[in-house]
């Protein structure tokens, strides 16, 4: 059977799935940057010190609920194929970047959060960044969205044609594409360097005519909008070169604040404010420079901040996993909040579903939690006391509450994976730069963090994972 979507009990404590507004159903925006560090908007003490001043998305912050703890994976693939599904990306096979031209990407077995947004009755338009599937049957519209502009794969192939060697390669080039659901995606133009400034602004429209669109209907809708901003080459929009001063990365950031303004504006001018939930995150941490060929980069050795946290994409390290979060429902989520709360993108899909009165898939494990309590104020607690740390499909480590067990380490994606006898344990409120091993005393914290682990291991067991490069038609074994 294709799609197995029930009224779930499941094997993780969701809570009942009631609806809280059977009647009324909000709109879903939800903004997802790419390799956006924690330290970047003004909200998290960026902003200014990044060079601009960031006033639209800490206006979002100020009038919504902000977390200092959002957690996600650590490579754009797996990131992106967990806050679709709910699942751990190993789950469904995508727990690494794919390099390569193979198959790859979700199996249509795998339900999506645009699937059970569309079967609660939303419209779904996806504008920007896949990367979770470029062969037929694996693309957006094939996985519950409506409608979608962008690109399959990753920015850094608007490079290619750029690079020596490139031409005799025989590699086909990636192209911006355009498709409806029940259609062939079409390939629109090529995505090379002259169009890597311009998408997201392209996108930014697309997304605002969509949202004018629907909202003409009358019809709830969700917009997923993964810009491509800030992954290399970062370059901003002519219209924003120059603007702030102080360089190129500072100009990329007053162009995010701008364009979520737009998004911001345009709500508010459709008369949609009180019936939109409004959330800017992104897939991980910052870029690890250097990229070879620092022609194409916009500063050399500029690689986003993590604010506080040590590391970058690719890695274990709180840089790499903790990123901006911020939510707004005008009415419902309190105003003014910070949370330093545990939360991981996998916890979106069943808040969502409860939230619309949605349906999630009893037939499988289901990684998310429930938040809409703990993000409506009703709870102080998010109810989430960890979650396992991947890098690829390699266990990296257990956060649980306010400490981290590492296994291994990577300082970047260029360095040599570490990997230890004893596990490292550190307190991440007095150590936010995971230096100090403190093991000796803190004996306990493994004892009381990998239950966790085991519970993951044992579920990978009676549940395995969907093999990399697994093609349609797939069925879980029995």
């Amino acid at each position: 059977m294709k799609k197995t979507i029930l009224f779930a009990v499941l094997a993780v404590s969701l809570g009942p799935f009631t609806a809280f507004a059977q009647d009324s159903k909000p709109n879903i925006v939800l903004v997802f940057l790419d390799n956006f560090g924690w330290g970047e908007p003004g909200f998290n003490g960026g902003g200014i010190i990044r060079g601009t001043a960031t006033p639209r998305l800490d206006q979002l912050a100020a009038e919504g609920l902000r977390l200092t703890n959002f957690n996600v994976e650590v490579q754009c693939t797996p990131s992106r194929s967990a806050i679709m599904t709910g699942r751990y990306a190993i789950r469904s096979g995508n727990g690494v970047a794919p390099l390569g031209e193979g198959v790859y990407g979700l199996v249509q077995w795998e339900v999506t959060m645009a699937e059970m947004l569309s079967d609660a009755g939303y419209s779904t338009g996806m504008f920007g960044k896949w990367h979770l599937g470029r062969t037929e049957g694996r693309f957006p519209t094939d996985q519950g969205f409506d409608e979608w502009y962008g690109i399959p794969n990753s920015t850094d192939e608007s490079a290619y044609t750029s690079l020596e060697g490139f031409a005799e390669s025989g590699v086909e080039e990636t192209f911006v594409m355009e498709g409806r659901k029940g259609e062939k995606p079409k390939k629109l133009q090529p995505y090379r360097l002259d169009y890597r400034p311009l998408i997201d602004g392209d996108l930014t429209e697309k997304a605002i005519d969509f949202m004018k669109r629907q909202s003409a209907l009358d019809k709830p809708f969700f917009l997923y909008l993964p810009y491509t901003a800030t992954h290399y080459p970062t370059r901003p929009h002519p219209d924003f070169v120059g603007k702030t001063g102080n360089g190129n990365w500072a100009d990329l950031l007053l162009q995010i604040d701008t364009y979520t303004g737009r998004l911001l504006d345009a709500i508010d001018e459709l008369g949609i404010r009180d019936e939109t939930i409004f959330i800017f995150t992104a897939d991980n941490g910052p870029e690890a420079p250097p990229h070879g060929n620092v022609t194409l980069t916009v500063e050399t050795g500029s690689s986003g901040s993590a604010g506080p946290w040590r590391g970058t994409l690719f890695t274990g390290f709180e840089g790499a996993l903790r990123v901006p979060f911020a939510i707004r429902w005008p009415g419902r989520i309190p105003a003014g909040t910070a949370s330093d709360e545990i939360v991981h993108e996998m916890d979106l899909f069943p808040t969502f579903a409860r939230i619309v009165g949605g349906q999630v898939p009893e037939d499988r494990v289901i990684d998310g939690i429930d938040m809409s309590d703990f993000f409506f104020g009703k709870q102080d607690k998010s109810g989430r006391e960890g979650f396992i740390v991947y890098m690829g499909n390699d266990v990296f480590g257990v956060k649980w509450r306010n400490w981290k067990v590492n296994f291994k380490e990577l300082d970047s994606v260029l360095s040599d994976t570490v990997e230890y006898g004893m596990p490292r344990v550190y307190n991440l409120l007095s150590d936010p730069q995971e230096r100090e091993n403190v093991l000796f005393p803190h004996t306990w914290v493994p004892k009381a963090a990998l239950v966790q682990l085991e519970e993951h291991v044992a579920s990978l067991k009676a549940n395995p994972p969907i093999q990399p490069g697994t093609e349609d038609p797939y069925e879980p074994p029995e």
